[in-house]
């Protein structure tokens, strides 16, 4: 789709148009967007751009990029007022590719969770069905994309944040490599664990999308080094030889059957293009802490990280008779109750008496995780798994048991490629009920030509790709 689009530089207004007028009328149903944003002075400078990557290509935005002069809330009260005075580095190169950004898309509160539910806008809805969630923290990007509106959406991956909504919207969800996206600009969650992710409907456009977004930044000194292949033009389809990785541990504990018949279908299928399978398994104890292990890290990291969303230096400022005061209310007024949850648990992990016993202990687990990882991908090409148990949750749904192991496992599994920094992606698998139900495939460092390769494979075998659901 992007390539259709760019290719079509004359019609561009008209493109960019359609995707405003259908952005705003699927609005009332699907809640996506933040903030629309006026493409006038963008389109007018597209003759300077009009060969680049995705000239005239209408795309959004999670709202916790930094757009220079355009409201930037990462849907939190707090940020309601926050207009950057600079661009995210990602927005610099979409630009400079040709992109037109028409919306800032909605997320869990500054990425603070997996449904987006907690928006300060409210929730978003899953465009295949109206009354499940999108899945989050990038459920506005993923709804964007997944009903239409635009070909392309930047989202962000703490945890899962790209992929489960991928799988949930029946889209492509990629997190490349830590390091191999710049994340200055990026508003924060977790830093040794965020990764700049996006959305797509194919997977020759996912290859397009890390050829614009990837690259060094002296900004970010996290970012690599290393040089950006031509993904698409390396890309095959091609499964033969390829050597894939079941992750048993997931596998045994999902007890949706229709969520395993269709692996096992595509399995089968993969085998048949060529593929060599092999079943591989984790130490349960690891995975079962996969879950808490995240949740300390991420939290300690988010307390620290957003110490400075006070009332004071920028933001919401609420009243108060003392600076003390004004902080406090700010804060309390600003923050959504799971935010605050999470920061209370943040800041317990960094009480000095507690960072050894909590933080610390967290981080060797999250390396023990992360050995395990190295150790599976000695002998395979990547790891492959469902994305989630089941389809989207319904939006009022019912209390999970987040002790069993469908939970703890099969639904946080993915957290391991924000441990490792691994390039992780999903794609749809299948439909069950008229919804999307996600494959995700993690290869090794810097292997996002194989993860590719292999995305390609999966999706000849699936037939799945360039979905669009009937907003209903």
């Amino acid at each position: 789709m992007i390539e259709k689009l760019r290719n079509d530089v004359v019609h561009a207004k008209d493109h960019v148009q359609e995707a405003i007028n259908l952005a705003h009328q699927l609005q009332p149903a699907l809640n996506a967007v933040v903030t629309f944003v006026d493409p006038t002075q963008q389109l007018e400078h597209l003759e300077d751009v009009k060969t680049g990557l995705m000239a005239g290509v209408p795309i959004a935005l999670k709202d916790n990029v930094n757009t220079k002069g355009i409201r930037t809330t990462a849907s939190s009260k707090i940020l309601d007022n926050y207009i950057p005075v600079y661009n995210a580095h990602i927005v610099d190169l979409l630009t400079k590719q040709g992109a037109i950004c028409i919306a800032k898309a909605s997320m869990d509160e500054l990425a603070m969770g997996g449904s987006n539910l907690t928006a300060a806008t409210g929730p978003v809805s899953n465009p295949w069905d109206l009354s499940r969630i999108a899945g989050g923290s990038s459920g506005g990007s993923a709804a964007l994309v997944a009903s239409g509106v635009v070909p392309f959406a930047v989202g962000s991956d703490t945890g899962d944040s790209v992929r489960k909504p991928a799988g949930f919207c029946g889209i492509v969800g990629v997190k490349p490599t830590y390091g191999r996206i710049s994340r200055y600009g990026i508003i924060p969650y977790s830093s040794s664990l965020d990764h700049v992710g996006y959305f797509t409907r194919n997977v020759k456009d996912a290859c397009i999308g890390l050829e614009v977004l990837a690259g060094r930044d002296d900004r970010d000194m996290t970012s690599s080094l290393k040089e950006v292949p031509p993904y698409s033009e390396l890309l095959s389809e091609s499964l033969k030889g390829k050597k894939i990785g079941i992750i048993k541990n997931v596998t045994d504990s999902i007890q949706n059957e229709t969520t395993m018949n269709l692996f096992n279908e595509l399995i089968d299928k993969m085998k048949n293009e060529g593929a060599e399978i092999k079943e591989i398994n984790f130490d349960n104890n690891l995975l079962r802490a996969i879950l808490p292990t995240y949740y300390m890290i991420a939290n300690c990291e988010a307390t620290a990280n957003h110490s400075n969303l006070d009332g004071i230096r920028f933001g919401v400022q609420a009243e108060g008779d003392s600076t003390e005061d004004v902080m406090i209310n700010s804060r309390t007024e600003g923050f959504g109750l799971q935010v605050r949850k999470r920061f209370i648990t943040g800041s317990y992990g960094l009480f000095v008496e507690n960072q050894e016993k909590l933080f610390r202990k967290a981080q060797r687990v999250r390396r023990l995780i992360v050995e395990a990882m190295q150790e599976a991908l000695q002998d395979v090409d990547c790891l492959i798994a469902p994305a989630s148990s089941t389809i989207a949750p319904k939006i009022k749904g019912e209390k999970i048991d987040e002790l069993m192991d469908e939970y703890l496992v099969a639904e946080n599994h993915m957290v391991m490629g924000n441990f490792s920094g691994y390039p992780s992606m999903t794609l749809p698998m299948g439909f069950d009920q008229g919804c999307p139900l996600g494959v995700n495939i993690t290869c090794k460092a810097f292997d996002e030509v194989t993860m590719f390769n292999i995305g390609a494979g999966i999706e000849k075998c699936t037939g799945l790709k360039d979905l669009v659901a009937e907003v209903k």
